[in-house]
């Protein structure tokens, strides 16, 4: 008998122990299965972010930004200007900081144009600030968005984004140029900067996507091949057009010279020549000077500690036709 109950009693447990461990089994599959459609649900998310972002600014590239045709270092279509007029390098820097003070379109264009045209002399003969076709339609892009400062297009790496310019640094990291809420965010200038592109140091800021999108292309800088097939970028504005010669990629600290705007001109030596020293590709024998004015294109790297920048100095100012 005492053999008996001993036998129903280890039944008893063995029992109670099988149900236990279904309970286990079940309580992780289902674990499991929530874990699983949680990751597909951001997935989907992220999809959809990276979708709406790239939808967003395909649109205002087809309906703002003609294309490119002819010359990759031209950025207009239906321009006849295929080479880089000579500008004077005393009059560079000079005449950006008189434009800073400047509100009027008007006045702002009159004083870039006598400047050019009273200290640009060719052949005994005065040359005036020349002109090229805009490809962007500024009159309706601001329609959407008033704080657009200006559109960047780097060829090289088929970078092509309306510029925004908000009071503080947050505004535009996560939202669109629409303003939509996406991590994809906008391309957008250091709050602190001048509008007019006009300081020795203009910083622009855009996210490094793993689609591509935004300033995800720039880490392709840190290959020569990239610098050898162009070495111009672009920023278009309502008013003028402005063309930069790449002179520096280089991976740097987040907290550091590229991202102060103003220098003395002291410092401001020493931070171009740290500049060109650090720079991964050979950009060529570019000239620049304290007297010239610069614009640090600037995104992640996967490091927190540190930004991968992109350089270039400005070497001629155009009218927008």
């Amino acid at each position: 008998m005492a053999y008996r109950r001993g036998g129903a009693g280890r039944s008893k447990y063995r029992n109670e122990g099988s149900a236990f461990g279904t309970f286990i089994i079940t309580l992780l599959l289902v674990v499991a299965v929530g874990v699983f459609c949680y990751s597909g649900w951001r997935l989907f998310g992220y999809y959809r972010d990276y979708k709406q972002g790239s939808d967003e600014y395909k649109d205002l590239n087809e309906e703002f930004a003609a294309p490119v045709t002819g010359n990759p270092d031209t950025p207009a279509a239906g321009s006849s200007e295929t080479d880089t007029p000579d500008v004077p390098e005393s009059s560079k820097g000079e005449v950006l900081k008189d434009l800073a003070q400047l509100e009027d379109t008007s006045a702002r264009a009159s004083v870039l144009d006598s400047a050019y045209r009273e200290s640009a002399v060719e052949n005994g003969e005065t040359k005036s600030l020349p002109k090229l076709v805009n490809p962007i339609n500024f009159k309706e892009l601001q329609e959407i968005n008033s704080e657009v400062i200006g559109w960047i297009r780097v060829g090289a790496v088929n970078i092509s984004y309306p510029v925004a310019q908000a009071k503080d640094n947050d505004y535009y990291l996560h939202r669109t140029f629409k303003k939509v809420d996406n991590f994809a965010g906008c391309i957008f200038e250091n709050c602190d900067n001048s509008p007019f592109f006009s300081d020795q140091n203009t910083i622009i800021y855009g996210h490094n996507m793993k689609n591509g999108s935004m300033f995800g292309q720039l880490k392709k800088f840190s290959e020569q091949e990239t610098l050898d097939k162009n070495p111009y970028f672009w920023i278009f504005t309502k008013d003028f057009i402005y063309q930069y010669r790449i002179f520096s990629s280089s991976v740097v600290s987040k907290i550091g010279d590229p991202y102060i705007i103003r220098f003395s001109e002291e410092d401001f030596k020493k931070f171009i020549d740290k500049s060109i020293a650090s720079s991964e590709i050979k950009c060529g024998d570019v000239s620049v000077t304290t007297k010239d004015r610069i614009v640090t294109l600037s995104t992640c790297t996967g490091n927190d500690a540190t930004r991968r920048i992109l350089q270039g100095v400005l070497v001629q100012v155009y009218l927008s036709a």
